[in-house]
């Protein structure tokens, strides 16, 4: 262990790191977040407080792609939205309150770092306006924005049929919009046609992250322990492919009569019970990036409830499962 950054009094909710600026971001049950900042001085990791100015547990927090600002959601059915105050040395934030009904599970933003799209309890996945004032803040337009937007302003709003939205996430040029819900849904839709929402009614269990692969293809990952991938067309969306490749099962075909009489004497049963045939053996809960090639990525991360944290190479998957297209 290289540091523990020991200053939450609830169980920790959310962690983010910006790579460029090298801090971390964290958020918690006791409705706290706190942006860690490395001092290479004396080694250690230095708090500074967050104003979130919430009543209810944070629930998730990401950094903005130019690491300026970050996004806290809350059980307080609002977003927090975090930046810098340099005269008083902390984080101070604005509030995105209505339309938001209920807990907020999840937060992702835009390529132009100036757009979040939210994913909540109610049902409901929505794309605000993010530009601060404060900040002095100059989006450009576009089909998501047609004009200019004060903060706050709720610019897109999709629903599911039935079910939580877990995750949330643009793809690479921020054109299309991914969200997976609790009903077992994958849903995408794009940004130049956002009355036509492309929805897959899945077979497995509810997954809980979303992460684009390329611009035409995402993984999803959740309670069936393993990543899955679909493929995005102008009309519809795709199932894949799984892109864990089950470990071989072994049998006791060829256990001797002596040998599977001393199995059932010394564990009183001939199985010991159900056995996961995945790299995961719980729940994934996180998608992340790890290496790109352009507006592709070459390696992503998946951890889950397990303890594990596993990384998967796009290309060994694709030299590995037959047809396999990302």
């Amino acid at each position: 262990v290289d540091a523990v950054l020991k200053e939450h009094l609830e169980r920790v909710t959310g962690v983010d790191w910006a790579p460029n600026s090298n801090r971390i971001v964290t958020c918690a049950g006791d409705r706290n977040a706190y942006v860690w900042n490395f001092q290479p001085e004396t080694g250690e990791w230095q708090p500074c407080l967050v104003l979130l100015r919430i009543n209810r547990a944070a629930t998730y927090v990401r950094w903005s792609p130019q690491e300026d600002r970050f996004a806290v959601g809350s059980g307080a059915r609002l977003l927090s939205v975090c930046y810098f105050d340099p005269e008083n040395n902390w984080w101070v934030s604005k509030h995105i309150k209505k339309p938001i009904r209920s807990t907020i599970l999840c937060v992702d933003w835009h390529p132009s770092n100036y757009l979040l799209a939210v994913g909540s309890c109610d049902f409901k996945c929505r794309v605000f306006s993010a530009a601060l004032k404060e900040l002095s803040d100059k989006p450009e337009t576009s089909a998501w924005m047609p004009r200019l937007s004060k903060f706050g302003t709720l610019l897109a709003e999709f629903s599911t049929t039935s079910g939580w939205v877990h995750g949330v996430k643009f793809s690479p040029s921020g054109n299309k919009l991914a969200w997976v819900s609790h009903d077992s849904s994958v849903n995408v839709v794009d940004m130049n046609s956002q009355d036509k929402i492309l929805t897959l009614l899945t077979s497995f269990l509810p997954y809980t992250c979303v992460l684009w692969l390329s611009e035409a293809s995402f993984a999803a990952a959740g309670h069936d322990n393993c990543p899955d991938l679909y493929n995005v067309s102008s009309d519809e969306v795709v199932y894949g492919a799984r892109l864990d490749i089950k470990k071989e099962k072994t049998t006791d075909s060829n256990m001797s009569a002596m040998a599977r009489f001393q199995k059932l004497d010394d564990l009183g049963a001939t199985e010991t019970g159900t056995k996961l045939y995945t790299t995961h053996v719980n729940c994934i809960t996180e998608m992340r990036v790890v290496a790109t090639t352009g507006d592709k990525i070459k390696k992503f991360s998946t951890a889950g409830k397990d303890g594990k944290l596993v990384i998967w190479e796009v290309d060994a998957l694709c030299s590995k499962i037959a047809g396999l297209k990302i």
